[in-house]
């Protein structure tokens, strides 16, 4: 039945379409093993923390602590050699007892607990943005208008690789024009309620149209749009979408896309060359590390540190999936 072996070696081909036949019209691309392995491969043996890069995330506010703790190891997690937390100082202590490889950076704060734009006076920020790598900015940050003002500032004059998510984001609704990545790199991760409000549009509009509200807004506005939720989306500026496989309902609780926000920030630390693989990456594995959790809590039970926990074996997944689909049976 199986024909007659022969002498010498035998090889497993792939006996589906070529890759080079396989082309979508519509500019998407789906996310596969394949396209994160280059980035996650082994590290050369004389290795040190600053081949890795340095991750600068700036969040965090009274009642908001976590959302930067959990973006700061999640960039440690994801393979960043260092990172630190810029916060208000009243929850600096939260933020530094939240592990202890995570860095932290007191700023100035409101009475309320937030970021004070006293901040950005007498070169306060560009001290602090010196060395770094990649920023992550808008975790827990909050909306008092003076945290408003200093994301703006920030967002609009830094020229080092930046990821804007959460309500740093939202201190663009109804000034996305001032939101532009032109001549540098800029990376937002909105959710839906986020994404309206940034295109001046309703949720049910982004819901009913994801690829060209995310492709559109990439486009206009010279940036990467990681457009969250079921089937992720990631949308360049030159019009072509990444869509992501990966990830549960189980993540569908508070706190995952500040692990989400830390996770491109960590990946683009090491890889500041490759910002689009680092994020097309960083989704991936968000998801499938959410998707390894579940195995263990379940949807029902899966908090957004778990996702942290899972992602050694998300990486070992992703791994062992590219070395299966090189291998060769010997005869």
């Amino acid at each position: 039945i199986f024909g007659i072996l022969t002498d010498g070696p035998t090889h497993i081909s792939p006996i589906g379409s070529p890759d080079e036949a396989i082309v979508s019209s519509l500019q998407l691309n789906l996310i596969t093993a394949r396209e994160i392995a280059p980035l996650i491969g082994p590290r050369p043996l004389a290795s040190n923390k600053g081949n890795f890069g340095h991750v600068l995330v700036i969040g965090g506010s009274v009642g908001k602590a976590g959302a930067a703790a959990m973006a700061g190891m999640a960039a440690l997690r994801t393979g960043a050699g260092l990172s630190t937390v810029a916060t208000p100082k009243s929850v600096l202590a939260t933020v530094a007892g939240f592990h202890p490889e995570v860095m932290t950076e007191p700023l100035d704060e409101t009475d309320a607990g937030s970021i004070s734009t006293r901040n950005l006076a007498g070169g306060r920020m560009d001290a602090l943005i010196k060395g770094k790598t990649v920023l992550a900015v808008g975790p827990g940050i909050s909306r008092h208008p003076e945290a408003v003002d200093f994301v703006r500032s920030v967002v609009v004059n830094c020229k080092t690789p930046l990821v804007l998510d959460a309500d740093g984001l939202n201190a663009f609704e109804g000034r996305a024009s001032e939101l532009n990545g032109k001549g540098r790199s800029l990376v937002i991760t909105p959710h839906p309620g986020e994404m309206a409000r940034l295109a001046g549009s309703t949720v049910a509009a982004v819901q009913r149209d994801r690829i060209n509200v995310g492709r559109t807004f990439a486009r206009e506005h010279e940036l990467i749009v990681v457009l969250k939720g079921h089937r992720t989306l990631i949308a360049q500026s030159d019009g072509t979408v990444w869509v992501n496989a990966t990830g549960n309902p189980g993540m569908a609780t508070g706190g995952t896309g500040d692990i989400l926000t830390g996770m491109v920030a960590g990946l683009i630390a090491p890889n500041p060359e490759h910002i689009l693989e680092a994020v097309i990456a960083a989704v991936h594995l968000h998801g499938l590390a959410g998707d390894v959790a579940r195995e263990s809590m379940g949807e029902h039970s899966l908090v957004a540190t778990d996702l942290i926990n899972a992602l050694p074996e998300a990486f070992r997944q992703v791994r062992k999936s590219v070395a299966s689909s090189k291998v060769e049976i010997l005869g």
